[in-house]
């Protein structure tokens, strides 16, 4: 049990996931950061924001009132989550992947055989008899 959970763990996939993970969690403090000081100032220029704070395209109700759509924490959400991607496939994928290839190319190419079938066998003694036959006659 623990000889196959030393397996997994040196496979180095379990590894890989835990760096991103961590990687991920502080790198998310900065972009969080980069949002909230450039990328809300820049939404709020066009937009308004109510009395909460947030901001967005205001519709008045049939009561009169008027509602927010808070389109600003989206524009951010979405933003934070394409920054975090892109770190991370170029800062994790893409080096791990060159990694990858590079340690395949070194490796000796192993050319499994064919084993042989009993079909095989049965066609290479046909044609000997046939050419035994044909060299006899």
């Amino acid at each position: 049990m623990l000889k196959g959970f030393k397996e997994f763990i040196s496979q180095g996939n379990v590894i890989d996931l835990a760096v991103a993970v961590v990687i991920g969690g502080a790198f998310t403090a900065i972009v969080n950061a980069v949002v909230a000081s450039i990328i809300t100032p820049l939404v709020s220029l066009f937009f308004r924001a109510d009395d909460s704070g947030k901001f967005g395209p205001s519709v008045t109700n049939l009561y009169g009132d008027t509602v927010v759509f808070p389109l600003g924490d989206l524009i951010s959400a979405v933003i934070s989550f394409f920054a975090v991607a892109l770190v991370v496939y170029f800062v994790f994928v893409l080096p791990m992947n060159h990694l990858k290839a590079r340690q395949a190319a070194r490796q000796p190419v192993v050319v499994e055989e064919v084993p042989v079938t009993e079909t095989d066998l049965l066609v290479e003694i046909r044609d000997l008899l046939r050419a035994s036959r044909g060299s006899a006659d």
